[in-house]
């Protein structure tokens, strides 16, 4: 059942080509006019991630899980295919942003080669995963609040979490700060160097283990 639900899921953002398509342009341009072409990757991998939480509008809209819990499938199932819809984005977001960057910047170093394009394939690589985490951590936010208060309401209580967490490391930088605590910043930047981005997936995860137990608890208990 969970393939049907894929199956729907990706007909209705069938609907999105379009837009894709212009933003991909619009990073290439993006790229060629500032030459921050890391940025392009994150912005790719950002939309193509959270395009799929859209289809919790169309399934609020059209009331299609009242349908659908008709059928002999179970609300188990209708949250993990969200969630492997999610990730699936998420992967599948962060490998176009790569390629596609990667691919504008070398033809306009073949187009334009008295303006050579610098690409550091190694920053790229840590800048679309780290583009990735950022979206994982937004949809893991966001994917229970939707469950919990809508389609509408949820995307407020996402801002309003994200916000409540972006204080809470604003205020404990400020502490540590305050606090004259000694960082050897060096033994910092070569454990970052050796296990950051094994540290940054493991924590993608984590995130995403969590949220989807927090949405199934959340989706199992409410009423269509």
């Amino acid at each position: 059942m969970i393939k049907g639900l894929l199956k729907k899921d990706l007909y209705n953002l069938a609907s999105y080509k379009t837009t894709l398509i212009i933003i991909i342009l619009f990073c290439g341009i993006a790229v060629v006019g500032t030459e921050a072409i890391n940025w392009g990757a994150i912005v790719i991998c950002t939309i193509v991630g959270m395009m799929s939480l859209s289809t919790f509008n169309y399934d609020e809209t059209s009331k299609a899980n009242k349908y659908i819990l008709s059928l002999p499938t179970t609300r188990k199932e209708i949250v993990k295919e969200k969630f492997i819809l999610a990730i699936g984005a998420t992967i599948l977001g962060g490998i176009l942003g790569f390629l596609l960057t990667a691919v504008v910047a070398n033809v306009m170093n073949y187009v334009k080669p008295e303006n050579t394009i610098p690409i550091d394939y190694e920053s790229l690589i840590t800048t679309t995963i780290g583009g990735m985490w950022g979206i994982s951590l937004m949809q893991s936010i966001q994917i229970p609040s939707i469950f919990k208060w809508g389609a509408e309401k949820g995307r407020i209580q996402m801002f309003v979490l994200l916000f409540i967490l972006i204080a809470i490391g604003a205020g404990a930088g400020f502490l540590i700060m305050k606090s004259n605590l000694s960082i050897d910043m060096e033994m910092l930047n070569n454990f970052i160097n050796k296990f950051g981005l094994i540290v940054l997936i493991a924590l993608m995860v984590i995130m995403y283990f969590i949220s989807y137990k927090i949405s199934y608890k959340i989706y199992k208990n409410k009423e269509e």
